[in-house]
């Protein structure tokens, strides 16, 4: 098939939160599930998620989807694939891809996060890629016709063998943020021993934590105002819990902390070469308190025991379903069992070996873009055999 791909594409950087590397996953993921990838030249997707509400969005709607569309009418395409955000959808333009005999599938993966049901704008989609089991429910109550697959994930085949442990310690990767301070630093008071390793951790120990800002009742109430219209009752409350009983202030020391990666071949290295690699499915988000945090199976979870790592991830229920944990990665539900399981496979090569292996051989058999694809034209009636 002829599947034109949307995952957030660009010529330029934006001041957005990580995008590109989507293509990296989609596009090679697609090729060796033996379809051809399709883009439209030159179009800035990515674009789409700089505006708010307003004209400057709309004006790049009309332009961008304009564009899809002169597209398509030149080349023939089998399939449209993206990873949309509600504000890049022009539904009456996936209506129309759809009347020309083009179906759209949208894939998200930050659903429980972001919604507190499916937004509108998703509708016109003849099919909806949900990775997240736990947001499986959002759709059901829809009524969107959806599948679903795990997370979107690609590694070279150059790193799908089994890695020989290099001499980095047990590593965490990934930004920094308040959940993962508090989680982290609680295992680290429990004698964990790991390094952590992405932007924004501190090293400074003498700075002092900044203090809570007061309240001032006007711009609270215009808070709390703005963000019940956006996320509801629910998240007010957990805001004011979160403002009410904040996590304690701390900081991780500096001997806990590496460098970040530099690029994506130090980012590969590290998680293969790690004794352990670390896995938080913690997620801040108005939908939920600090102190009872939304958690559900990240990227991580796929790519880690893809590239060949012994993983240790954060128990969700997601999680369960992909592996078996205990035999092909192992979980925690606490800072004091991330310990206790840092402890244990510190102790045990063996046990991190069988781990590196199992995970892997189950990531690489199941849980690829080739097989995602397989059930999307099964589903679609595009093949009569996944």
């Amino acid at each position: 098939m002829r599947i034109l791909l949307s995952c957030q594409q660009s010529p330029y950087r934006h001041a957005i939160p990580a995008y590109d590397f989507w293509r990296r996953y989609f596009a090679p993921g697609i090729e060796e599930a033996g379809h051809e990838v399709v883009e439209v030249p030159g179009l800035d997707w990515a674009e789409g998620l700089t505006y708010a509400a307003g004209p400057r969005l709309l004006a790049w709607q009309a332009r961008c989807w304009e564009t899809v569309h002169a597209f398509v009418d030149r080349q023939p395409v089998d399939l449209f694939l993206g990873y949309l955000f509600p504000q890049q959808v022009d539904t009456a333009a996936v209506r129309e891809l759809q009347r020309k005999g083009i179906p759209c599938v949208n894939f998200f993966c930050d659903n429980l996060r972001e919604f507190r049901q499916v937004p509108a704008a998703f509708a016109p989609f003849a099919l909806h890629w949900v990775p997240e089991f736990e947001a499986l429910s959002l759709y059901r109550a829809a009524g969107l016709p959806h599948i679903h697959a795990p997370m979107a994930c690609w590694v070279p085949p150059n790193l799908r063998s089994v890695p020989a442990e290099g001499a980095e310690p047990p590593t965490f990767i990934g930004s920094v943020d308040s959940l993962r301070v508090d989680l982290l630093g609680r295992a680290l008071r429990s004698d964990a021993n790991f390094i952590v390793r992405g932007a924004g951790w501190k090293t400074d120990t003498d700075e002092p934590p900044r203090p809570a800002k007061p309240w001032r009742v006007g711009e609270l109430l215009t808070n709390q105002r703005d963000t019940l219209r956006r996320s509801g009752v629910v998240a007010v409350l957990r805001k004011l819990e979160d403002r009410l009983r904040p996590l304690p202030q701390g900081s991780m020391p500096p001997s806990n902390i590496g460098d970040a990666p530099r690029d994506s071949d130090a980012y590969f290295r590290l998680i293969r070469q790690a004794q352990v690699t670390i896995g938080v499915n913690r997620v801040p988000t108005p939908r939920a308190s600090n102190r009872r945090p939304l958690a559900y199976s990240r990227l991580r979870d796929i790519e880690a025991p893809m590239l060949g790592a012994c993983y240790l991830s954060e128990w969700t229920e997601g999680l369960a379903r992909l592996y078996e944990l205990g035999v092909e990665i192992e979980a925690y539900r606490t800072a004091e069992e991330l310990a206790d399981n840092l402890r244990e496979l510190s102790k045990s090569p063996a046990r991190r070996a069988e781990l590196r292996v199992r995970g892997q051989r189950r990531a690489l058999r199941e849980h690829t873009i080739e097989r995602s694809l397989a059930q999307i034209t099964v589903r679609l009636g595009l093949t009569s055999s996944a």
